[in-house]
């Protein structure tokens, strides 16, 4: 079994309940990006150039999912792209982002614990920090299957 078929299953032990799987469609996007958010609104050396820190961690976390599954990296790169898409109308409408995004972070992490706790079971990040990288691939997947793609 490929190394993501795994990560995937494993993640998805701790997802069956419908209450819990639409909660994660819904926060999981929505944490994405005020992490997102929240590495644009953070201050960056200038050497960092144009989407400072956003840049950076961006790029390392598509290398991750690259190593996982170069297909799934093109949708994840689409939704990187949606959300900075996202960032800059929010800033063009003249919303402190990192202000927009603190709220949502919280709300978001709100609903995914009370998600948890009606599945019953710990979020998969408490047994391994990579888990937070692979809600995001999680639901991609199931959104490749639906369009007959592979992963």
């Amino acid at each position: 079994m490929r190394r993501i078929d795994a990560l995937l299953e494993e993640y998805g032990e701790s997802h069956q309940n419908p209450t819990n799987k639409l909660v994660h469609w819904i926060c999981v996007p929505a944490i994405f990006w005020t992490v997102m958010a929240g590495l644009y609104a953070l201050p960056a050396p200038g050497l960092l150039g144009a989407g400072g820190w956003l840049s950076v961690v961006a790029l390392l976390a598509l290398a991750y999912y690259l190593v996982l599954s170069p297909r799934l990296t093109i949708g994840l790169l689409a939704f990187v792209a949606l959300c900075y898409a996202i960032i800059i109308m929010v800033a063009s409408a003249g919303y402190t982002v990192w202000k927009v995004a603190a709220v949502l972070f919280v709300l978001a992490w709100i609903g995914q614990f009370w998600g948890h706790k009606v599945e019953g079971k710990k979020p998969s990040f408490f047994k391994d920090l990579q888990f937070l990288l692979i809600g995001p691939a999680w639901l991609l997947s199931f959104l490749y299957r639906r369009f007959g793609l592979r992963y």
